[in-house]
């Protein structure tokens, strides 16, 4: 994109999934992951994401998806629910739109950047298609009536660009609604580029596509794996902060915010596996705000960063080193919350301790040092 902030996506999930049994398909598992999770990370290049919700789920919206999303609640038709998106841009500055269903979660990015580029040469609307290349029949009752020709004929797919004017003016003149905004566009009088689309970028309808999603994201998985290490020094105090948790100390730990050694540790193997340097980088220690800061903000920021680009933290595992306080006691409660502030189970983080034989400074109980890995997952 040649300017960001002229872009904006709107990614529609306020369906009620009557064809999935009743469960609303944007909600369902796919691969660790729920659907509309996956729908959001495919546009992680872009600063302003609107989901559209049913009403009744925006609490749910407002519990379950992170990053820099804006949460809309939808009407009764899709062409409700697009408009009421369409609605909360105006005025932004923002001048073109992608309006994505959030039901086709693996959206390959050339397919997004095409849609793009052709926004962005002059186009008021382009969408991504599949020429149809079965045979086509017309039946009824079991059996085949028919045929149609197949030639000229494409399958659409999202997302689908159009200059937001042009797509709300649409909207606004043709309330009844269609079958989707080309559609809009097309009954305005604008001209709608074909872009190349892609069989990986499936809507999912019925429940056997889940099952070819899930095989389309074990051939194209990305593994990530960072380390970080960190130290403190004892000065006077009375407790130490390790990996989110208080511990009664006859010392604290020195340094520029609350001086969690092990949180620091981990925070850090996030950002290396993203390739995004340290917690220096992102929070610097010249900046006075940082003073005394909890760490629980840094290692939150690193979880999210991770999942905006589409990652899932996989498991984590803080070795702390020292002499004392004594870790055993309290490794539970901070796996736990360790877990909690990235969002993930439990289970997929380790938190343990050993000492170094009283040797170096952490033997001289001068200090404690933390070694910590991640391991991100990008399906």
């Amino acid at each position: 994109m040649k300017n960001a902030e002229d872009f904006a996506v709107i990614i529609t999930a306020a369906g009620r999934g009557t064809r999935m049994g009743g469960k609303a398909k944007q909600w369902r598992e796919l691969s660790g992951q729920s659907v509309i999770t996956r729908s959001i990370a495919a546009f992680s290049g872009f600063s302003r994401i609107v989901v559209v919700l049913s009403p009744d789920e925006m609490e749910r919206g407002v519990a379950e998806l992170s990053g820099p999303v804006i949460l809309v609640a939808g009407g009764k038709e899709r062409s409700d629910s697009v408009r009421a998106g369409l609605e909360v841009l105006e005025g932004s500055g923002v001048r073109y739109v992608l309006i994505h269903d959030g039901a086709r979660p693996l959206v390959p990015a050339p397919v997004i950047d095409q849609v793009v580029n052709a926004l962005e040469s002059g186009a008021v609307a382009a969408a991504p298609a599949l020429p149809v290349t079965d045979a086509l029949w017309r039946g009824a009752d079991g059996h085949v009536t028919g045929m149609q020709p197949r030639d000229g004929l494409f399958r659409a797919q999202t997302p689908q660009g159009f200059r937001l004017d042009a797509i709300l003016a649409a909207h606004r003149d043709f309330p009844d609604g269609a079958a989707d905004d080309v559609e809009l566009a097309r009954r305005a009088g604008h001209e709608v580029v074909i872009t190349e689309g892609s069989e990986d970028n499936l809507k999912l309808t019925y429940g056997p596509d889940f099952d070819r999603a899930r095989r389309i994201i074990g051939g194209s998985m990305d593994i990530r794996l960072g380390n970080g290490f960190d130290v403190h020094a004892f000065e006077d105090g009375d407790h130490v902060t390790l990996c989110g948790v208080r511990i009664d100390h006859d010392m604290a730990l020195k340094g520029h915010s609350d001086a969690d050694v092990g949180m620091h540790a981990l925070t850090d193997a996030i950002y290396g596996a993203l390739a995004e340097g340290d917690i220096g980088r992102h929070f610097p220690p010249s900046d006075p705000q940082w003073k005394g800061a909890d760490s629980e903000i840094f290692l939150r920021h690193a979880a999210g960063l991770a999942r905006r680009q589409g990652f899932a933290i996989s498991n984590a595992d803080v070795t702390l080193i020292c002499e004392a306080p004594k870790i055993g006691p309290h490794a539970a409660s901070m796996q736990a919350r360790l877990a909690a502030i990235m969002e993930v189970q439990p289970t997929r983080i380790s938190v343990k301790a050993t000492t170094s034989e009283r040797l170096g400074f952490t033997g001289r109980g001068e200090g404690i040092a933390a070694i910590a890995t991640a391991t991100l997952v990008k399906e």
